[in-house]
């Protein structure tokens, strides 16, 4: 029979320093930068649709003109 031990109160860690050379930094920000570019086109996609059918459902200017 094992018992698992109870967990302690939370520890606390502070990070003081962290060495990262400059150039893994430029490429770590460079993937971000190629990874957003999807993203954002796809998020425009979906937006573009979501705003075309509102603006087709309260189209006001349609509802102005004379017969």
């Amino acid at each position: 029979m094992t018992t698992e031990p109870t967990p302690g109160p939370p520890q606390r860690i502070v990070l003081s320093d962290i060495d990262i050379p400059f150039w893994r930094l430029v490429a770590i920000f460079t993937k971000w930068a190629l990874a957003g570019v999807p993203a954002a086109v796809v998020l425009t996609i979906i937006l573009s649709v979501i705003f075309g059918i509102f603006g087709m459902l309260f189209d006001m200017s349609s509802m102005m003109r004379p017969f």
